[in-house]
């Protein structure tokens, strides 16, 4: 049966949730978690999934359990801080049964008025009140009725004394606080007071649309931020989000009426007259898919970068044996974390350090030194050539290389050698074959010339060393090459370290400015002066999961044009020359597909798939 083409886009339009009759289910796992799924009801009973009407909202009930109290669900509670001793604990109540439970804990007494701090003294619902059974003898107690509130719901929190025993005894007497369900060995009616699953809170926070999905994952960012720029970027993020939401929504609805004007075609073409050719229509389609596309793609790349502000920087030291990495390391990293020797290849393993860099979290790793010479089998120990390379070395040189090619940032450490090398009787820049080979396929390269304590003050050899350097590394600018000294700058006394001696301030600034750069959004080519560029900032909040369905919706962008453009019967104008052979149904398809990717970065898809997503984002 062919459907209508407004049937097309009412069925897969975004829903405004506002009313009460839908309701939501569980499958029972364990006593106290539950996986959650919707089951939508209307009034006329059951209908798939799919059937979604605007008058539709979402709830929470148990699968097996079609009538507790009604439509109320069970009222949750949890410990809000972290656990151990403290001065303050806060116990977080969410649901229904808000005002019945603090009766229960403070009996006699009146409901605080809502949003107003009150002390109260509560004592054990299952004794009546005396000395003896009080649980806490000063409680600060906020009401915030609902629907004004983080789950939609009544919330009542208990700021009790932070003591384990007290905070045990609390969460024991809230459960007791509403009679117990009648025992019933066949029912699997959900108790009206339980614990709350991890991430629960915020689940009712989703479903009552108090918060939206990418709002939720910015507020993981800022619930895990250790460093400065971390705590900028979730920030940012949550300030956003709201608003990535609306892009992402807009973007998936526009894919939505693409989608309905090709199956207009199907439905219609045989026997209705359009305003525009058939072949005019696709065009349009066509380039506003490619404006998404675009814009997409850039959105995918500031995720990348934002991903290098929450995950760390990773920053690999790359050099020759006894160039002075592991003396590096442990001058940035302020403590001895890798072993400083003279006798070279003492480094045999990777060896990472996480740091705070100016605000920068960074992964900073310190390698084995890379030198070419004869591999002989076995570790090394007992051979007099120093141009023999045990097998354990080799394996650690083969690692090095390995992890500077995945590095965001390599540092390149090279050394000068003693006086007297040079034919000037000046120290020589040593540029070991092996290091610039490996450096020159690396990205974002940093070079740091180690030792420069053995050079005369007045000799005008640091500009050649420079000049020989961009001859091996063209891609390196002057601006990235630093002179240091680690000697120096590990034995000057701690009251003269501000001076930056050996020059160690100096290379962080610079490596500082060089994850600036690796961590500034982009902005498309095509974007109008005058336009507002805030939202590419916004984009570097783009999580993980949010970037691959990005990359998933822009891979079925790519199909849907294949497919249209290997139709073209003239490749030099192929929009306006679209074939009378176009599969449409198929490019549909990969519409539906790509609008689908979208939804789940919103929550807001139709699929079971995007249950699944809620689930993971939840519990984090």
């Amino acid at each position: 049966m062919r459907r209508s083409i407004r049937a097309v886009v009412s069925h897969h339009a975004h829903i405004t949730v506002t009313s009460a009759q839908g309701r939501w289910y569980a499958s029972h796992q364990a006593p106290g978690r539950y996986q959650w799924r919707p089951v939508l009801l209307s009034s006329s009973g059951l209908k798939p999934s799919g059937a979604v009407n605007e008058y539709q909202t979402r709830r929470w009930r148990h699968s097996e359990s079609l009538d507790i109290d009604g439509d109320e669900q069970p009222t949750i509670y949890a410990l809000s801080t972290a656990s151990g001793r403290a001065a303050i604990a806060v116990i977080r109540i969410s649901g229904p049964a808000c005002r019945q439970i603090y009766s229960s804990l403070c009996p006699n007494r009146p409901v605080p008025k809502p949003r107003h701090a009150t002390l109260r003294t509560l004592y054990d619902p299952s004794l009546p009140p005396s000395p003896s059974s009080i649980l806490d003898s000063s409680t600060l107690i906020l009401y915030f009725p609902g629907p004004r509130t983080l789950t939609g719901e009544d919330i009542l929190e208990l700021h009790v004394h932070g003591g384990p025993a007290i905070i045990r005894a609390v969460l024991a007497a809230i459960p007791r606080c509403l009679p117990p369900l009648a025992p019933d060995p066949h029912s699997t009616r959900l108790p009206p007071i339980r614990y709350a699953s991890p991430g629960e809170f915020t689940r009712r926070a989703f479903l009552n649309d108090r918060l939206s999905l990418p709002q939720i994952e910015a507020l993981s960012d800022t619930l895990t931020a250790t460093t400065e720029q971390q705590r900028r970027l979730s920030v940012r993020g949550a300030a956003s989000s709201n608003r990535l939401a609306q892009t992402y929504e807009s973007w998936r609805q526009s894919l939505l009426q693409a989608r309905g004007e090709l199956e207009a075609l199907i439905d219609f073409a045989e026997d209705q007259q359009f305003e525009e050719t058939p072949v005019r229509l696709v065009g349009g389609v066509v380039r506003a898919v490619e404006a998404l596309r675009r814009r997409m793609l850039v959105h995918g790349e500031n995720a990348v970068r934002g991903e290098l502000l929450r995950g760390g920087i990773s920053l690999a030291l790359l050099g020759a044996p006894n160039a002075g990495k592991s003396s590096l390391l442990n001058c940035v990293v302020g403590r001895e974390a890798a072993i400083v020797s003279r006798e070279a290849g003492t480094t045999r393993d990777v060896v990472e350090v996480g740091i705070d860099l100016g605000g920068w979290y960074v992964r900073l790793g310190d390698m084995a030194g890379l030198r070419g010479g004869e591999t002989k089998i076995g570790d090394g120990r007992g051979l007099n050539s120093s141009d023999v390379i045990g097998e354990i070395e080799q394996e650690g040189i083969r690692r090095a290389k390995e992890q500077a090619l995945k590095a965001d940032v390599v540092l390149v450490v090279l050394s000068l050698e003693e006086p007297g090398a040079d034919v000037s009787g000046h120290p020589s820049l040593q540029l070991d074959t092996e290091v610039i080979d490996t450096a020159r396929r690396c990205s974002n390269v940093v070079v740091a010339i180690n030792k420069i304590d053995l050079h005369p003050a007045k000799a005008s050899s640091p500009a050649r060393w420079v000049s020989a350097v961009q001859h091996e590394l063209p891609e390196v600018q002057a601006s990235r090459i630093f002179e240091i000294s680690c000697r120096a700058a590990s034995t000057t006394p701690p009251d003269l370290a501000s001076q930056d001696p050996g020059g160690i301030q100096t290379l962080l600034n610079g490596l500082i400015d060089q994850f600036k750069d690796l961590t500034a959004a982009i902005v498309p080519d095509d974007e109008a002066p005058d336009s507002d560029v805030s939202i590419w900032q916004e984009s570097l909040g783009v999580t993980e999961r949010q970037r691959g369905l990005l990359e998933e919706c822009v891979m079925h962008l790519d199909r849907f044009l294949e497919n249209v453009l290997a139709n073209a019967k003239n490749s030099e104008d192929s929009v306006g020359n679209i074939g009378d052979d176009l599969d449409v149904v198929a490019a549909a398809e990969d519409l539906r597909a790509a609008a689908e990717c979208l939804a789940k970065i919103t929550g807001k898809g139709e699929s079971g798939d995007v249950e699944e997503v809620l689930g993971v984002v939840f519990e984090k």
